[in-house]
């Protein structure tokens, strides 16, 4: 009986699987995705800005005058009560020159340029526009901005430290969870424990509030100075926080907003914002 013939040929290994080349004479065929892809439309290059374009998005233009954020420009648009040049706009999108007319309602309102401040804010200033009790303001200290800035983040009268002031409201709200550091003195040495009930929490008036951290800063065996570092917008919290603890706050200085320092900024003294700093906060995320 004759024995079957054996295939001369090996079979193949994986490893050998993938070593292969595809076929020559077989044209490679594309995925689906593939497929698509190539039936695709091109993509339209960008449009490049003329560099000496001073036009606008008419939302941000709004926004810029401070009369609100642009997502609430873009519903006044809609509504019908923006004009350019006395022709009403309803359109999304349109661009306006700082030459332009606008009107919103029926005022005229001028394009504004954008503003940021920072300052070393003193004692016994509050930092409203106007103050019913006849109060010194800490935008009186800023001459002639203070019709055009107002305060982000605002601070108890009697705290001291970083202020920041601008009239870019998209900004500003942006700001309102930024992680900012005190330096607070109290009347009486801090425990360890407290410390750490800082950092775990607890319930305050208007929700659960905790420090982002807390440790001693004052020299020594001092235990009555102490730095918080806080993520909150709520009213007073951090003076809250520590007399919930039973401590009374005898001094409380914000030495940190968003990474704005008050350095080489004596007391009530201001400065500009550089564009590296506008720039890094505008990189912050919405609250």
């Amino acid at each position: 009986m004759d024995k079957p013939k054996r295939n001369s040929k090996r079979p193949t290994t994986k490893k050998e699987t993938f070593k292969r080349k595809p076929s020559e004479s077989k044209p490679y065929a594309p995925k689906r995705k593939d497929a698509q892809n190539k039936n695709d439309a091109p993509k339209k290059p960008a449009v490049k800005r003329d560099p000496n374009d001073e036009s606008m998005r008419l939302n941000r233009f709004i926004s810029n005058a401070g009369i609100c954020s642009r997502r609430e420009a873009d519903t006044i648009i809609l509504s019908g009560a923006v004009s350019i040049n006395d022709k009403v706009v309803t359109e999304m999108g349109v661009r306006v020159q700082p030459s332009d007319k606008v009107t919103v309602g029926g005022e005229t309102i001028q394009h504004e340029k954008k503003l940021y401040l920072v300052m070393n804010k003193p004692k016994n200033f509050v930092t409203t526009a106007n103050d019913a009790l006849g109060r010194k303001t800490a935008l009186q200290l800023v001459g002639k901005h203070k019709q055009a800035v107002s305060a982000v983040d605002k601070m108890d009268r009697t705290s001291t430290g970083v202020l920041m002031f601008t009239n870019d409201l998209d900004l500003a709200k942006r700001l309102t969870k930024v992680t900012s550091i005190y330096q607070v003195t109290t009347d009486k040495n801090v425990s360890q424990g407290d410390l750490n009930v800082l950092i775990e929490g607890f319930e305050l008036e208007g929700g659960f509030s905790k420090a982002d951290e807390a440790s001693f800063v004052g020299k020594g065996d001092d235990r009555k100075v102490i730095g918080i570092e806080i993520r909150s917008s709520k009213n007073k919290i951090v003076k809250r926080m520590v007399e919930h603890l039973g401590y009374k706050v005898i001094k409380l200085d914000r030495v940190s907003f968003a990474n704005l320092t008050k350095k080489d900024l004596a007391r009530g003294q201001w400065r500009y914002l550089t564009n590296e700093e506008v720039a890094f906060l505008k990189m912050t995320k919405k609250a």
